[in-house]
């Protein structure tokens, strides 16, 4: 067994999502056991099938509103919908979700004296008044719109850690994501990525709420998984809250032509309104990332969407 006398018992809440997946997939690899934890709201059995045989893998089908008693070392908290169209739907299960699920998580981390760190989001920056985003940026956040019942209750799972971690001196890491694509995404999440390759693979038009102008930064998934890892293996000092993202910006409508390239579509692109809130510039500053973690993405934006598309292929 890989890291034999090091490996580690390690809890993964969300763990049948797009990146929970990813991250079960690679703390097996390194050789450590892994309990994946997920109430299957979002998160998908086939995201995961290949690794229930591993017998260092232990699903258990749970919501983390509720509290969970296990014994860990570790705790990825990665629990909660995270695209617009999931987690609009129930707005205030999501705002449970980020806000008791991080209550519970961390109350088992102090029983079990557990490291854990939270999956926050680049959406703690609302609509970012300065460009790029640094972590010292408090953020311009509407906190009755459509979007906050994701982006408060993020900030809110943020304020917990930092008061947990300064009453109860427990071991956390806070990582704000930025957007993240890749193989295993839900096909049907509303996120951009995912929308442009379905909509160029069946030859449909391409949607694009605005003119396209706006930004994004999008980085890989296996290069986000790295960057949880080392953050996790960083020293007890370093508790973020930290970028982890690419900050390499395309517009919306510039990835809307790269994707009609790639996939040799015939679909033509349409406009529509932009979405309230929906904010028009994002890009991580990662600077503290890069001096902490000695981490920056390796994966070009065309060899991952070439990666993506190849997955979405399989399943649409």
């Amino acid at each position: 067994m890989k890291n034999y006398g090091l490996a580690k018992r390690i809890l993964v809440t969300g763990g049948a999502g797009f990146i929970g997946s990813h991250l079960c997939e690679k703390l097996l690899d390194e050789g450590h056991e892994v309990v994946c934890v997920d109430n299957f709201y979002t998160g998908r059995r086939a995201n995961i099938a290949h690794l229930v045989a591993n017998p260092m893998f232990e699903i258990l089908r749970h919501d983390i509103c509720f509290p969970l008693y296990v014994e860990v070392d570790e705790i990825y908290n990665l629990a909660c919908p995270a695209s617009p169209i999931h987690y609009q739907f129930d707005p205030v299960q999501t705002t449970k979700t980020s806000v008791h699920g991080a209550i519970n998580m961390l109350g088992l981390a102090k029983r079990v004296k557990a490291r854990i760190l939270q999956a926050s989001t680049s959406e703690v920056y609302g609509d970012p008044a300065v460009h790029p985003q640094d972590e010292s940026y408090w953020g311009n956040v509407n906190p009755i719109g459509l979007r906050s019942c994701y982006d408060e209750g993020k900030r809110c799972a943020e304020t917990l850690f930092f008061d947990y971690h300064r009453q109860h001196k427990l071991k956390i890491k806070v990582a704000r994501i930025f957007n993240t694509y890749g193989p295993r995404m839900h096909p049907n999440d509303g996120r951009v990525i995912s929308n442009f390759i379905i909509q160029a693979l069946q030859n449909q038009n391409i949607t694009v709420y605005g003119d396209g102008s706006q930004t994004r930064s999008f980085c890989y998934v296996d290069d986000l998984i790295d960057s949880l890892i080392r953050f996790m293996n960083s020293p007890d000092d370093f508790i973020g809250p930290v970028n982890l993202g690419s900050p390499s910006e395309i517009s919306i409508l510039e990835l809307a032509q790269k994707i009609i390239e790639l996939t040799e579509s015939k679909s033509e692109i349409v406009y529509e309104p932009l979405p309230k809130d929906d904010p028009h510039q994002r890009q991580p500053a990662i600077d503290l990332a890069k001096r902490q973690l000695g981490w920056e993405p390796k994966t070009k934006l065309e060899d991952g969407l070439r990666k993506a598309i190849e997955y979405f292929k399989a399943i649409v």
